[in-house]
């Protein structure tokens, strides 16, 4: 299991990789990348080697002079992150995507969909509650309540308010999972890549779906002010062939499945949900 939530944790690394792989030098010669991926397995440490290697690996093909790229797992460090390295494209989760687009004026270029990221669809899963209902009232276990306003306007869409539970406010993915398994919490909130591990989970035969959300826009290739126009159009037209010929293998081996160009009309429906 170990070797699979590991994968799961480098894969938007090896996104960003790709991505830096399609790119040309900048004027200074310097492109910063920022890889926010909140509640992902695993800590930025196991990610950052993989970045760096690739990033090496792009600088030495394209001659760029310099080129950084940066995992981080908290909206804190990747705020601290942008102010200092003036970032022109990043690779966000839904969630901080939507905290973090209108203080720095992000503009969606593409979008990365992995079966190993998670974070497309929510599930309320219980061992003995046969419904939503039944876990009204109960505790309610997960690491995603830290987003209140995320979970309450674009998971639930108006289905449930957290203060509709007794709230475990866990930090390790898999943690909610164990917690239903020895009956401290009757249900839990997780995403999809939580939901896939499951039978991974000793004494989790029992678990089951009580509810779950509508399907949720995937992870976010977006610009940062700091991008030039013309760099940014050249960076956006190229996504689609990042998995293909020499990518292909690399992007099978973490569950990328969709690397593409895409605009904000694609994620008006959640922007709106999310509000101001």
């Amino acid at each position: 299991m170990y070797q699979r939530l590991r994968r799961t944790t480098v894969a938007a690394a090896i996104a960003l990789s790709l991505l830096l792989a399609t790119r040309g030098r900048t004027e200074t010669g310097d492109i910063a990348i920022l890889v926010l991926k909140e509640h992902g397995v695993g800590s930025p440490s196991l990610a950052q080697p993989y970045v760096d290697r690739f990033v090496a690996l792009a600088a030495k093909r394209n001659g760029w002079e310099a080129a950084k790229g940066q995992y981080l797992s908290s909206r804190s460090a990747a705020s601290s992150f942008i102010k200092t390295a003036g970032p022109h494209y990043g690779i966000l989760s839904l969630p901080a995507f939507l905290a973090l687009r209108e203080p720095h004026r992000l503009e969606v270029l593409g979008r990365v969909a992995s079966t190993l990221a998670g974070g497309e669809q929510y599930f309320i899963v219980s061992k003995t509650a046969t419904d939503l209902a039944g876990c009204t009232g109960q505790s309610l276990a997960s690491d995603h309540t830290d987003d209140p306003r995320f979970i309450e306007r674009v998971v639930a869409r108006g289905e449930f308010k957290l203060a509709n539970f007794k709230l475990i406010q866990n930090q390790r993915p898999l943690q909610s999972i164990k917690q239903i398994v020895s009956g401290e919490a009757t249900c839990a909130l997780i995403d999809d890549a939580q939901l896939s591990e499951l039978q991974r989970v000793p004494d989790a035969a029992d678990i089951h779906v009580v509810w779950r959300s509508k399907k949720l826009p995937p992870m976010t290739v977006v610009a940062f002010p700091s991008a030039p126009a013309a760099e940014r159009k050249s960076f956006q037209s190229k996504l689609r062939d990042v998995c293909d010929e020499d990518g292909r293998t690399a992007c099978a081996e973490v569950g990328i499945y969709a690397l593409e160009s895409a605009n904000a009309s694609d994620y008006a429906e959640i922007v709106t949900a999310y509000g101001r």
